[in-house]
């Protein structure tokens, strides 16, 4: 996809923001985007672990701002 701070970027940041794992959808990783939304959406259902669970979805917002998708190319 674009590079990090590139307006692909930045859209794939809210994307999560109101979804975890959906920037990750956006940018073409399925597992990573699987993984976000099940440990987010599992952790906000226990009202225990709810402050891990905003902190997974703060870091899935993270990580699709920060996605370098150049970094896993290889030539």
């Amino acid at each position: 996809m674009a590079q990090q701070g590139s307006g692909g970027n930045v859209l794939a940041a809210i994307c999560s923001f109101f979804i975890p794992g959906l920037g990750q959808l956006v940018q073409g990783r399925i597992l990573p985007a699987i993984i976000f939304f099940i440990a987010t959406a599992g952790l906000y259902a226990t009202v225990v672990a709810w402050f891990i669970g905003a902190i997974v979805h703060i870091w899935a917002i993270v990580d699709a701002a920060r996605y370098n998708g150049l970094a896993e190319q290889v030539d």
